[in-house]
């Protein structure tokens, strides 16, 4: 079974995402910040990481940076799950090692098809 760390401030999110990604048969981590997401990839690192952008604590691209650094964090595909849509932002996601990236709010189908992009569904 294919596992996914959701990192998000947001319970409501987080719970909604976990409802999704369990439907379609991953087991689901969460984390309510960057911080707690390092710590829970430090214990297991997941398949798939869904990422918030904006965070206490540790922000969505602080901790992809720290993921990436990390002997194994380049093995999960990052899908970065935000409000900020800008160019700026995309090209700053993906140059810190972003998958690819989804706005929210997001739909189950929306969600299975960003997976199936980077090979993860």
């Amino acid at each position: 079974m294919k596992t996914c760390l959701i990192v998000d401030d947001s319970r409501v999110i987080r719970k909604v995402s976990r409802h999704m990604l369990e439907s379609m048969g991953f087991a689901v981590d969460e984390a309510g910040d960057g911080q707690e997401g390092l710590a829970r990839c430090e214990q297991a690192m997941p398949d798939v990481i869904l990422l918030d952008w904006n965070m206490p604590v540790m922000s969505g691209i602080e901790f992809l940076e720290a993921l990436r650094r990390h002997p194994a964090g380049a093995a999960p595909k990052v899908v970065f799950c935000t409000t900020e849509n800008d160019v700026g932002h995309i090209r700053a996601a993906v140059a810190a090692g972003a998958d690819e990236y989804v706005m929210k709010p997001f739909d189950q189908e929306t969600l299975q098809i960003k997976l199936q992009i980077v090979g993860a569904a």
